[in-house]
């Protein structure tokens, strides 16, 4: 009797855990429970013919008994180590992520920090360029002065030229003349 008392005792502690829970499907640990309890309660509605049966349902009842406490304990042992094992690889998967994420942007910083050397390169050698061409506009600039006053010159020995043809022509005219006039003064 005692040991059906011990029994009824556990069956109301894990109906009242069992109660406490939010209504939801049944998960499979608590099917097996029931299943247990029902082929537990055949047992006991079955009349007992023997002392042995009686004294054999009570060892067998109380290997069910350290059998569902073996399996709860070994199913809360999962539920722990499989919540240790996530948070562990969530953040194994978060600190290589970070990995990555800081390699990606060491690779972008040095990728940066060349273009911006080229940036440099490709500004001093324009400013080089620039500097260059000013220089060789310059140059240009004073070519283009000294021919335009070359060119200057030359239109005022060209004028001069034609002045001095003209003179030389005139002076040949009046030279003819003058020869005429002394071949006829002469006759």
């Amino acid at each position: 009797m005692s040991s059906l008392f011990s029994r009824s005792k556990e069956y109301t502690r894990s109906r009242k855990s069992q109660s406490d829970s939010p209504p939801s499907s049944p998960s499979p640990i608590a099917k097996t429970l029931r299943h247990e309890r029902l082929s537990r309660l055949e047992a006991a509605t079955t009349p007992a013919t023997t002392d042995s049966s009686y004294s054999d349902r009570a060892s067998s009842r109380s290997s069910a008994y350290s059998r569902r406490e073996n399996r709860l304990a070994a199913l809360s042992s999962r539920a722990e180590e499989e919540s240790n094992r996530d948070y562990k690889k969530l953040y194994e998967s978060a600190l290589s992520e970070n990995q990555k994420l800081k390699s990606k942007l060491q690779e972008a910083q040095l990728e940066l920090a060349d273009i911006k050397s080229k940036l440099e390169k490709a500004a001093q050698q324009k400013q080089e360029k620039t500097s260059d061409r000013s220089s060789m506009l310059e140059m240009e600039k004073r070519e283009k002065r000294a021919l335009e006053r070359k060119l200057s010159e030359m239109e005022e020995e060209m004028k001069i030229l034609t002045e001095l043809k003209s003179d030389n022509q005139r002076l040949k005219d009046e030279n003819g003349a003058l020869i005429r006039v002394i071949s006829k003064l002469s006759k």
